[in-house]
């Protein structure tokens, strides 16, 4: 047996000993995707695999590892069989991470973590290597079948339940949205009264209206408040994400009515004057009926055109002779503001039978001297020459 040399029992005296179990420092000596081989002052290196430095999977250690770092680590095995220390920096770290999410389990305190994966049943968080499952139905406030969102992103939650040696410590999220929406829900409610304008952002759109987010709550605008018209489909008009501005109309307890029909827009203020009796008037062909045809006389005002008034002939229904988006001209025969009411008539536009009869035959005599008559002085003489002969016939009504 040869015999060490003074300089090399020197050596081996200082060398340190270590356990299992025990923390050691050391600084990374070389860096693999997969592994870090550290010098720790024992005889041999130690050496990290991926799977002992972190949880997550795949992960390239040289992008969170670089030559000359220092790390903490514990040691697992004092030879790995290949004469190399076998250490974990990830135990290490569940450990530190445990007590602190034990800490923040015991007091109910909010925590921070970043999501590593997307699950089946929902998510999975890594702090400090010690793993958190918050469940999908714990992930938001309302259903949500896509979590893929919050992969990589940073989320809050507590921590309802911490079992370590199970390795069950389960997170909620849902929570605290509840808690915060209950609490800015609050000061808008003390903020907001009915006749207010305020300004909101589009949520969601359905067939039968749209909820706008005013910041703290969700209003209804249901689809009779968002024109003095008729509105076909919410869906065509709106977007997600549209800003609006809205009138407060309804308050009742938490549900919050919408409107933007406000007031000073109101176009069928003054519609006695404008669409007086009598009135002749062009518009739109909206849409139409079986007994009529809506007439849109400017947005928001809309009159029946019954089928009955629309030619002197019978039509079986309107859309016999009209075409929706066609424009007509037509007579106010009836109005009911109140009701916000207006009937109209192309018919009363039409002269009486008789008349077009006798202003044919007079324009047949004058084509033959290749002059015009005018109609309505052509009417004029007959009303004349009627009362003179009402005169003749009743002469004391006469004088």
């Amino acid at each position: 047996m040869s015999e060490l040399t003074f300089g090399e029992m020197f050596e081996q005296s200082n060398v340190k000993t270590i356990h299992s179990g025990e923390v050691v420092e050391g600084t990374a000596i070389d860096v693999k995707p997969d592994e870090i081989i550290l010098s720790f002052g024992y005889k041999s290196e130690g050496v990290i695999p991926r799977n002992e430095y972190t949880n997550i999977p795949n992960l390239d250690l040289t992008t969170c590892v670089s030559v000359g770092d220092t790390l903490e680590a514990k040691v697992l095995k004092v030879n790995d069989g290949e004469g190399q220390v076998l250490l974990t920096y990830k135990r290490l770290a569940q450990d530190k991470g445990n007590k602190k999410l034990e800490e923040a389990f015991n007091n109910q305190t909010p925590i921070k973590g970043k999501v590593a994966e997307v699950l089946n049943g929902g998510l999975s968080v890594v702090i400090d290597e010690s793993k958190i499952f918050i469940p999908a139905s714990l992930v938001s406030d309302m259903y949500e079948k896509d979590l893929s969102k919050y992969l990589d992103k940073e989320i809050e939650f507590v921590i309802t339940e911490f079992i370590p040696k199970r390795r069950r410590i389960i997170g909620d999220r849902k929570q605290l949205l509840v808690a915060e929406k209950q609490r800015r829900q609050k000061e808008l409610m003390e903020r907001i009264h009915v006749g207010d304008i305020v300004d909101g952002v589009v949520k969601n759109v359905t067939d039968f209206g749209v909820f706008v987010d005013l910041g703290g709550s969700d209003g209804l605008l249901h689809i009779s408040e968002i024109s003095w018209g008729r509105v076909e489909n919410p869906k065509k008009a709106f977007k997600p994400g549209q800003e609006l501005q809205v009138l407060i109309k309804e308050i009742n307890e938490n549900k919050i009515a919408l409107s933007l029909k406000f007031e000073g827009s109101n176009p069928w203020v003054d519609v006695d004057k404008k669409y007086a009796i009598g009135t002749v008037v062009t518009g739109r062909v909206a849409r139409m009926t079986d007994f009529g045809a809506f007439i849109e006389l400017e947005p928001g005002i809309d009159a029946l055109l019954h089928v009955s008034q629309i030619a002197r002939e019978h039509i079986n229904k309107p859309s016999d002779v009209l075409k929706v988006d066609e424009e007509v001209t037509a007579k106010v025969v009836d109005l009911k503001p109140e009701e916000k009411k207006i009937s109209l008539s192309m018919k009363a536009l039409l002269q009486p039978e008789e008349k077009r009869e006798e202003a044919k035959e007079a324009e047949s005599d004058d084509d033959e001297e290749f002059a015009t008559v005018d109609i309505e002085a052509a009417i004029a003489k007959e009303n004349e020459a009627a009362e003179e002969a009402e005169k003749t016939e009743n002469p004391a009504e006469a004088e």
